[in-house]
């Protein structure tokens, strides 16, 4: 059996949290994309990460990681969480349909902020349990001296 090293798992909950800042912010800055990359009528879809635990067992380190991203698509049948596209009545925009409404992106702003900050402050609490680990190793090892 491995012995656990804390900081490890620290390290890999920073890693986790900031895969998960980087896509808040991608979801922040694609918040108007009413296209795709082909320039297609397909809003841009809300995008989560989804975390799992590391193995004991040695095939992977422990703490935890980013088992994947997923899209938010609330069109697709299997994702009935997901929050539907925004309608706005624009008749004049571009990709307005018949009735003059334009789907945006599923993306609320108050969501994404308070996932942002819940993401910003177990970053902050990982840091500050590096930094107590580090400390109590110091200790440790001056008592040997």
């Amino acid at each position: 059996m491995k012995s656990i090293n804390p900081i490890d798992i620290s390290a890999s909950a920073l890693v986790a949290q900031r895969a998960r800042i980087n896509t808040i912010a991608n979801n922040l800055a694609n918040i108007s994309t009413t296209e795709d990359a082909n320039g297609q009528n397909n809003p841009y879809v809300r995008q989560r990460v989804i975390f799992r635990p590391g193995q004991a067992d040695g095939k992977d380190p422990r703490g935890v990681h980013v088992a994947k991203i997923l899209q938010d698509n609330p069109e697709d049948p299997n994702n009935l969480g997901a929050e539907p596209f925004r309608l706005k009545y624009e008749p004049g925009h571009p990709n307005a349909n018949d009735q003059g409404y334009v789907r945006y992106p599923n993306i609320d702003l108050t969501r994404e902020f308070v996932n942002a900050l819940e993401a910003a402050r177990a970053y902050e609490a990982n840091i500050q349990a590096i930094e107590v680990f580090k400390t109590m190793g110091n200790q440790i090892t001056r008592l040997y001296e």
